[in-house]
């Protein structure tokens, strides 16, 4: 079974067109390829909720804030293609940088509000690259839906902010974060870790489930925070960019649980850049059941 591979614009409205005459639902994954069972995961949800699902793949040099990153970043279009075909994808959009960036390229689609501290504080440009290529995906594939994972939460709501001032008309589907047995969110980074910094990196998500607990539970914020960040340390990561609460719906920073909110990390174990999140809803209930 092989799963179709288009590289241009023109080829892919082409195809589209054809199932908008067909009265189809067409729904789009942006990844930019090295693709696990959470990317897996978004393309199984697209399928079931539209008639047709495009896979993108494009790594994007927008987004990358160090040349260096960009270089090591795996490339691996055949083994993904692999991974797509089974699950019935319609078409890999992997398009060459010249069709996304071609000469004279001069625009640039900036977020301001979701896409500031956290990620934003540390990876300047990063959201800007991200809401860029994002944008012209959406218009390129003219998708109905949209399908991103919760584990970039931040990335999730300038996602939505972007679509929603540019008034593309795309429904965004936000997706569970998809976790190994031992509790650590899945990413192409994690295959950058030694086999010791593997055993200690799930320690992250039982600490921030356990944060997460103890906020829901009564815990002042702060002082769970703090709790957190020793143990973070403790378990062998070397620096904390941030470990903060955030509102669910608007990722403004909160001082106190009183409304869901979002527990949002990003760590360094080694030379790996790793982020998590987890939810803290209004039933403390709740968060025992993600975390088992």
């Amino acid at each position: 079974m092989t799963i179709p591979i288009v590289r241009t614009i023109a080829d892919l409205r082409k195809t589209v067109a054809v199932w908008r005459q067909e009265g189809l639902r067409v729904a789009v994954v942006p990844t930019m390829g090295a693709l696990h069972d959470g990317h897996l995961s978004l393309v199984r949800a697209a399928l079931e909720r539209a008639d047709r699902a495009i896979v993108t793949l494009f790594v994007n040099p927008k987004q990358f804030n160090s040349a260096a990153d960009l270089v090591a970043y795996p490339r691996t279009e055949h083994e993904d293609a692999a991974k797509l075909a089974p699950l019935g994808t319609h078409i890999l959009y992997a398009p060459h940088a010249s069709e996304i960036y071609p000469e004279g390229f001069a625009t640039t689609v900036s977020v301001a509000g979701v896409s500031e501290g956290l990620c934003g504080a540390f990876r300047p440009g990063h959201f800007d690259g991200v809401a860029t290529v994002v944008a012209k995906l959406f218009l390129q594939t003219g998708a109905d839906l949209a399908f991103f994972g919760e584990k970039d939460f931040q990335q999730l709501h300038v996602v939505r902010r972007m679509a929603r001032d540019l008034d593309i008309p795309i429904e965004i589907i936000a997706c569970p974060t998809v976790r190994e047995e031992d509790g650590l969110a899945m990413s192409s980074r994690n295959v950058r870790l030694s086999s010791s910094q593997r055993q200690a990196a799930p320690k992250l998500a039982a600490i921030l489930f356990d944060a997460a607990a103890r906020i829901a539970g009564g815990t002042p914020v702060d002082a769970a925070l703090d709790a957190a960040r020793s143990a973070i340390a403790a378990a062998g990561y070397a620096r904390i960019e941030y470990l903060e609460l955030r509102g669910e719906d608007d990722l403004a920073p909160m001082h106190r649980f009183d409304r869901p909110g979002r527990l949002l990390v990003a760590a360094w174990l080694g030379e790996t850049r790793l982020i998590d999140n987890v939810g803290i809803p209004a039933r403390p209930e709740a968060i025992t059941r993600a975390a088992a």
